[in-house]
């Protein structure tokens, strides 16, 4: 072996696994033959191959993640026959002429994935295998998890991944557990929220059954494509076999005729932590960094202050075929529209912690602004600017203190928010300024970090109250 390459080759092998039996020692020397520097070419082909993947567990999967690597035990695996047409294969990183699509269930101690692979797998049922360079898709309103050509699929002999038996058992989890990625849950929970309504299914009329789902630590939608018998508001029900749809990034547990419903027995149901009292609640305000940290979170609240008024706020159109915002008259959609004036406030919260994007819709918009959308077009045409509004709106909110209320989601821009309810924090400003200097480090009983002088001051002229601070 020439000995210029070979620390390459070596590396490729700690990072990639046997590098002959993938093919990847081909790569390697076609690029050297196109003359390629041996060090390029090695970069090139741990880029290619995902020699830098993360470590994710089933828990961690979302929407569109690329070049990752996940260890699981196949739970199912089954393979059927595809036909391409005209040369077009139906995934992306499949080679011209595949026919064998090979799927199934992945599962670790975290949760269980549908998967599929356009290469046979070395493994069977009850095996673990690791992934490098795996992807993630939805397909049908799920997250799916997608080996192509370039993943490295290799069969794990010692593994920490627990039994099939234990995996099979399918354990109970918790609401705020559920995640996109899980393919079938196991959940107690009570119904908050419950409608029937019929919808159009491949034009049939079907009645459908949604509502709200609930434990201690949260709360997720569910859909049910079957009846419920005996179950109504204030049930605590188990699901069994609930599959998990993906809608706008918000996970909802979806009740198929598979699905096991049973209600949970009174004299069971009070051992739980939680009660439909308990769990209707309210939520209690959570920190930004904590709904940062997590993919989506329904139904959930937050205080913070508004740093900024973005770009797009204020008085807009929409389309009047699907409610796109449109620019010129146009629709990235429908083409030209006669569009429909609407309002919308797009601000940024931040608490200290962290922050989000929260849209207000009209509705809420109004309610903070203190302007009717009539108001505010009144306001454009006086001021005969069209960022007039969005002017105002500036002056008119930044820093102030609101408490959101509403669903969020996280993309590679950051976490957004869609608010439902807004409101002005009721607590009085002093017990805030105290929380504030505590969550700094100081020591509110002596008065660490406060200049004695202004504590003098503080002592002459206040009334104690609240915390023995006066602000007014």
């Amino acid at each position: 072996m020439d000995e210029k390459i070979a620390p390459h080759l070596e590396e490729l092998t700690r990072a990639l696994g046997d590098i002959e039996e993938t093919g990847i020692r081909a790569e390697f020397d076609k690029l050297l033959a196109y003359r390629v520097p041996p060090d390029v070419a090695k970069e090139t082909i741990l880029r290619k191959f995902g020699g830098k993947c993360k470590v994710l567990k089933v828990k961690d999967l979302s929407a569109n993640l690329k070049s990752f690597e996940i260890t699981g035990r196949i739970l199912d695996l089954g393979e059927k026959s595809i036909r391409p047409q005209n040369g077009i294969t139906p995934q992306e990183g499949v080679q011209e002429g595949s026919s064998k699509l090979y799927t199934g269930i992945l599962a670790d101690d975290t949760g269980s994935v549908s998967f599929s692979s356009w290469k046979e797998l070395p493994g069977s049922i009850g095996d673990v295998i690791s992934i490098r360079n795996a992807y993630t898709r939805i397909w049908q309103n799920r997250i799916r998890l997608s080996i192509g050509e370039h993943s490295l699929v290799s069969k794990v002999s010692d593994s920490s991944v627990p039994s099939l038996s234990e995996l099979s058992g399918n354990q109970a989890k918790k609401i705020i557990d559920i995640g996109a990625a899980d393919f079938s849950v196991k959940a107690v929970a009570s119904v908050l929220q419950l409608t029937h309504r019929e919808v159009l299914v491949k034009g049939r009329q079907s009645k459908v059954v949604s509502g709200v789902l609930g434990d201690e630590t949260g709360r997720l939608p569910f859909t049910a494509w079957i009846e419920l018998p005996g179950i109504d508001i204030g049930s605590i029900i188990l699901i069994e076999g609930a599959q998990i749809r993906v809608f706008r990034g918000m996970p909802s547990v979806n009740i198929l005729s598979s699905t096991r419903i049973s209600p949970v027995k009174p004299e069971e149901s009070e051992k739980l932590a939680f009660n439909f009292e308990s769990a209707g609640r309210d939520p209690l305000p959570l920190r930004m960094d904590e709904i940062s940290s997590r993919d989506s979170m329904f139904d959930v609240a937050a205080v913070g202050n508004l740093i900024s008024i973005r770009p797009g706020s204020g008085i807009i159109s929409r389309c009047p075929e699907c409610g796109r915002v449109i620019q010129k008259a146009s629709c990235r959609v429908h083409g030209k529209v006669e569009g429909i004036r609407d309002m919308r406030i797009k601000a940024v919260l931040d608490d200290g912690t962290g922050s989000i994007s929260v849209t207000f819709p009209r509705e809420l918009a109004e309610a903070i602004y203190g302007k009717t959308l009539e108001e505010a077009e009144q306001l454009m045409l006086s001021d005969v600017s069209k960022d007039a509004v969005y002017e105002d709106l500036r002056r008119f909110l930044t820093g102030r203190c609101l408490a959101v209320r509403g669903n969020s989601s996280k993309s590679e821009y950051g976490t957004f928010f869609t608010a439902e309810k807004v409101w002005v924090p009721d607590d009085d400003l002093a017990v805030r300024v105290v929380e504030l200097l505590h969550r700094l480090g100081q020591d509110e009983e002596d008065g660490q970090g406060i200049d004695a002088q202004d504590r003098d001051a503080q002592d002459r002229n206040s009334q104690p109250s609240n915390g023995g601070i006066d602000l007014a």
